[in-house]
């Protein structure tokens, strides 16, 4: 049996989740989310904690076990606490700021990059650290990983867009003449 599916998900203070047939919402502080599970799977409220019971033990019922668990888990956290990703601007000339709600990008091309935020994300700028949050897990992912990919870290010189915390591999470069 699946280990993280067989862990409950506790609801807590301040989050309402309601299951009707087969889709989940959950309310909370910071908004409401929505998920439609899938056929194999049942989602059970108990007080104020869900339980995923599987239907069946081919390979599909059990990978689908462990992933609604941590599906329904990320929307009752998101709903109620949020996500967060950071990541680092480096390099000469390279910077962020914030205008009205979008997002301009000076990454070394011969334009800004201007990033209108979908609905459910906001961006914070703190120098060269760009935050984007909201509370579904996988659009803030999303985001965050297209604008990685606008300038990914060269291996050089080390410029680019990274996570905080990633650590990226240098190469060296060419050796000096002797």
């Amino acid at each position: 049996m699946s280990r993280v599916g067989k862990k409950p998900v506790v609801i807590p203070d301040g989050v309402n989740v309601k299951i009707e047939g087969r889709t989940i919402v959950a309310k909370g502080p910071l908004g409401t989310l929505e998920r439609e599970i899938h056929p194999r799977v049942k989602v059970e409220k108990e007080g104020n904690t869900l339980q995923v019971i599987r239907k069946g033990e081919d390979k599909l019922d059990r990978s689908l076990h462990g992933l609604t668990r941590t599906l329904v888990a990320n929307m009752v956290e998101g709903v109620s606490q949020g996500f967060e990703k950071a990541l680092e601007i480096s390099g000469l000339g390279y910077r962020a700021q914030k205008k009205g709600q979008n997002l301009v990008l000076n990454l070394g091309f011969s334009h800004p990059i201007e990033i209108e935020p979908p609905s459910g994300i906001t961006f914070e700028v703190e120098g060269q650290v760009v935050k984007v949050k909201g509370i579904d897990k996988e659009k803030v992912g999303q985001v965050a990983a297209n604008i990685r990919g606008l300038r990914k870290v060269e291996p050089y010189h080390g410029t680019g867009i990274k996570y905080v915390g990633e650590v990226t591999r240098r190469k060296q470069g060419k050796a000096t003449a002797k």
